[in-house]
This record gives structure tokens, C-alpha cells and sequence, in this order.
């Protein structure tokens, strides 16, 4: 059996050293074989190295990773963990047909206004004539529409959280310019002080994660219960919904090439939701 050191397994996988230690420690990559103070590495390791590289890619963060890496160990595959074929993530990008568009739009007809500002704001990318999403935001997008929401709300509530999200990375790399940032700065080894900027820019993102998807939760819990206590549905204060201590479920990169994420104009959209689902333009 191959064996290898740390720093043989991070030249293998193309990742630092430190990330693969914060791996083992967030229980994503397990520990290596020891005789008496070296540390070997396998074959296992680099499988385990790639899967998790793959659904990173695709927008599970780490303690989802874990989780299925948990579920891998006892037998099941990722794919039947997840319910789907080859571990389809929330940020892979899907392309999107004249009948899916159709779906998203509960109120009215497709517009090409419409259409034309998904894609200024970045909901919606081109490639080859074809517009592609984010799984996410098509499940999001399915959803509302079957809520019959009016699609210019969602647009309209899009932009709000965008705008709210940005400012939240914002806070996140503030932090770690002002307090992480300093410590690194100075590190005359330019090679490791890349890599230790990358451990800990990744480590910060899933730490935002958590606690962003933590406390919006907190606050659909407490506006659900607002709204619940404004319309007369909450019996006294100290009645609490049999849901109220559940947790609420929250909600592969496009290939670019020459000319491609070019948002068309609206007549161009306009000849594009005209056209039969099978006539794909030439590539």
C-alpha cells in the first residue's frame, strides 16, 4: 500500500497542509495511520480528498460534507444519501428551457423585461444562447411560483438579500483583514503564507455559513411567531407551536466561453421564449 506524508498527500491533491489537517479536524477526512510520531497517508485519503473537493464545487459546505462522508462510511453511496444521481449540488448550474420559464411566471406571460433583469442580476447566465441557474435558485424559483407569488416580488425580494448578503461578507472580510489578515502579513514565506490564507479564508466561509443559516432560522422562527401572535393564531405567551424548536430547512461551474454571460437584448429573449425547446442554436 502507498504510503505518503502530509505534505506528500497536499502535492498529490493540489491543497495545502493546513487544509487537510482543518479536513480532519471538521470530520470530513479521516486520520492517518501512524508509527510513532509520522503520520501515513493513502489512497483513501486522495479518494476522500477528491470527493470532497467535488461537492464543495458544487455548494455543500463541510458539515454537509461530514455528513455524508458519515453516511458513506455505513454503507450508503452519496447519491442515495442525497436522493439524486451524482450528487447534485445546490450551486450547480442548470439550463434553463422555454417551458421552465414559463413555470416561474404563476402571473401574466413571460415578459423579456423580466427575463432581461433576472439576468442583470445575476440569477440567470448565458451560455450559447441558452440561459442557465443555480439549482438553488430554480428550486427557490419553483416554489414561489407554485405559491403564486407574482415574479416581481421575487425579483424585488432577490435584490434585497443581495444587497444584505453582500454587506455580510463585507463584515466577514473585514474581520479577517483586521484581525487575521496582520498575523499573516509579515510571514516572509510567500508560498506558505498563500496557503494559510486560503485555510483560513476557507474556514471563515463555512464559519459565516453556519451562522448566517443559523440565525436566519432564529428570525423565521421568531417573525412566524409574530405574525402568528398579530392575527390572533397564538393563545397565550406562553404557548408555543408544536414546530417552534424544529429546525427549518434552508434552502458545478459553468463552463464559459468566448462571448458567453453576455445578457441579450429583449428582442433577442423575445425570439428565445418563441422557439421550440428542441431547436438548440448551433455551437
Amino acid at each position: 500500500m502507498e504510503q505518503l506524508t502530509v505534505d506528500e498527500l497536499a502535492v498529490r491533491v493540489g491543497l495545502p497542509g493546513s487544509t487537510i489537517r482543518m479536513y480532519q479536524t471538521k470530520g470530513v477526512l479521516h486520520p492517518p495511520r501512524r508509527q510513532g510520531r509520522v503520520a501515513h497517508y493513502d489512497a483513501s485519503h486522495v479518494e476522500r480528498l477528491t470527493l470532497v473537493g467535488r461537492l464543495q464545487s458544487r455548494g455543500f459546505s463541510l458539515p454537509a460534507i461530514a455528513e455524508l462522508v458519515k453516511a458513506r462510511e455505513r454503507g450508503a453511496s452519496v447519491a442515495s444519501v442525497l436522493g439524486v444521481g451524482e450528487a447534485e449540488g445546490p450551486d450547480d448550474w442548470v439550463r434553463i428551457r422555454v417551458r421552465d420559464i414559463r413555470r416561474l411566471v404563476p402571473l401574466g406571460d413571460v415578459r423579456p423585461s423580466l427575463v432581461a433583469r433576472a439576468s442583470q442580476l445575476g440569477l440567470i447566465r448565458w451560455r450559447r444562447g441558452w440561459p442557465h441557474a443555480r439549482r438553488w435558485a430554480l428550486e427557490a424559483g419553483n416554489r414561489l411560483a407554485a405559491l403564486m407569488v407574482p415574479s416581481d416580488d421575487v425579483l424585488d425580494s432577490f435584490t434585497d438579500l443581495r444587497r444584505a448578503t453582500d454587506a455580510i461578507a463585507a463584515n466577514f472580510v473585514d474581520v479577517f483583514e483586521r484581525r487575521l489578515w496582520p498575523q499573516l502579513a509579515d510571514n516572509a514565506d510567500q508560498e506558505d503564507q498563500l496557503d494559510r490564507v486560503r485555510a483560513l479564508l476557507v474556514e471563515l466561509t463555512y464559519t459565516a455559513e453556519t451562522a448566517v443559516v443559523g440565525t436566519l432560522r432564529e428570525s423565521i422562527r421568531d417573525a412566524a411567531e409574530e405574525f402568528a401572535r398579530r392575527h390572533g393564531l397564538v393563545p397565550g405567551d406562553d404557548f408555543r407551536p408544536a414546530w417552534f424548536e424544529e429546525p427549518v430547512p434552508i434552502a458545478e461551474r459553468l463552463v464559459e466561453g468566448p462571448g458567453d454571460d453576455e445578457v441579450p437584448d429583449e428582442p433577442a429573449i423575445r425570439r428565445f421564449l418563441d422557439r421550440d425547446d428542441h431547436d438548440e442554436p448551433g455551437r
